[in-house]
């Protein structure tokens, strides 16, 4: 493996670490590139925003670049990078045909986040009211996100439990796809001496950016079935309500005179999670792994949540609180955390403990990096192996390419 390597995130959005756990996601990612001494470059076609952190401080170059225009073809040709990471896999169909037709010898990394058919599944059927069912993977979200995994030389996945249903339902081969979890950095004991204790910390939090569905639909879950419950056992304890990119809908939730406190973006979310008792994430959908738990369980704060909400976060260690089906498990659940001082203690010390054997910052980024320079050192029967990817990019050459070079001439006749 070369030393000099040069790696190009392509971004869908500019990271926003205090917004979302893909933000911070893709800088730890980053910062693990350039802890190997590696160049890495970020390029975006969206724009920036207020929120969005100056990569340049970082030591990252960053690029502006164009959807649907021959200006990436010179782009990638100049810049030439041997690794190139797209974040998601709709920034790889927009862009992984061009990498591979104009910068065909870098290895494409997909990081999925999280299994889109996956939370596009288990949507419907909550919406049908009725159990997820393994026949509701077969989606057109899942036709366009395998392909994509495909095509790339590797894809990074979030879940081990995702893993499993690409390899045992789908037939993915093993050797097209990676566990890199979240990589937190471990938890210091001087750290864990400055969290603030059980009676200190006072009412109920939830997070979670709001233009993410699971999260709306957590948060109205919590308001219309969930919180009366707990209200009703402990009349004086309130639930703030925290999250990026707020509406005037969720505002419509707030009422304080049922301890129902709609806070709106979060400035210091590790704050809010130090002075708060219990996190509440009952999430009836979704995929991945939820950053707003493991921010509970870096604050040494208890959480209860749901199968889903814990799904792949603490392997066969016992979690940081409670893990319940029902609205009424999870009222009762929070109660008792909220309540019994000696519960909750043991709570936050399972959250260390997942923290530090189930996340282990330093062994994932070796394996991960180990991965790349094995597939880097035996490319092209590496390529050879996965068929099915060189098939789908034929395909995509010939399809979406001339798509894209059919709206680039009618932009410009517009523009003209």
């Amino acid at each position: 493996m070369d030393s000099k390597q040069h790696v190009l995130i392509i971004g869908k959005v500019w990271p926003e670490p205090s917004s979302s756990a893909a933000g911070s996601r893709t800088l730890q990612l980053a910062d693990l590139f350039i802890a190997q001494h590696w160049q890495v470059s970020f390029a975006c076609a969206a724009g920036t925003s207020e929120f969005s952190t100056d990569l340049r401080h970082l030591g990252i170059q960053t690029f502006n670049i164009e959807l649907n225009h021959s200006g990436f073809d010179t782009f990638i040709k100049s810049l030439n990078p041997t690794i190139v990471l797209f974040d998601r896999f709709t920034t790889e169909e927009q862009f992984g045909w061009r990498v591979a037709d104009f910068c065909p010898t870098a290895m494409r990394i997909l990081d999925t986040i999280d299994l889109h058919c996956l939370r596009a599944a288990r949507h419907l059927a909550l919406k049908e009211n009725r159990d997820f069912e393994w026949k509701d993977l077969v989606n057109d979200v899942a036709k366009r996100e395998l392909a994509s995994i495909y095509r790339c030389d590797l894809s990074l996945m979030i879940s081990e439990v995702e893993i499993d249903i690409l390899r045992t339902y789908f037939r993915v081969d093993n050797s097209l796809l990676h566990y890199t979890p979240f990589l937190p950095e471990p938890i210091t004991q001087a750290e864990k001496a400055q969290w603030p204790d059980y009676a200190t910390r006072a009412h109920f939090v939830t997070i979670g950016n709001f233009l993410h569905e699971p999260n709306w639909d957590s948060v109205l879950y919590l308001k219309q079935n969930i919180w009366p419950l707990v209200r009703k056992q402990l009349p004086k304890a309130e639930l703030h309500v925290y999250g990026s990119y707020p509406s005037q809908k969720v505002f419509q939730l707030h009422h304080a005179k049922d301890g129902f406190i709609i806070k709106g973006r979060a400035e210091n979310v590790k704050e809010v999670m130090l002075h708060a008792r219990l996190c509440l994430a009952p999430l009836r959908f979704g995929a991945g792994m939820k950053g707003k738990l493991l921010d509970a369980m870096l604050s040494g704060t208890p959480s209860v949540t749901t199968p889903t909400g814990a799904e792949s976060m603490h392997g066969t260690l016992p979690w940081n609180g409670a893990v319940a089906n029902t609205q009424e498990e999870l009222a009762q659940a929070a109660v008792n955390l909220y309540t019994d001082k000696y519960l909750w203690q043991q709570a936050q010390e399972h959250g260390v403990t997942i923290i530090r054997d189930h996340f282990s910052k330093e062994e994932h980024e070796k394996k991960l990096i180990r991965t790349i320079s094995n597939i880097q050192n035996s490319f092209e029967e590496h390529r050879l192996n996965n068929f099915t990817g060189a098939m789908l990019m034929h395909h995509q050459l010939t399809g979406t390419k001339y798509m894209a070079l059919w709206i680039e001439a009618k932009n410009k006749l517009n523009q003209g």
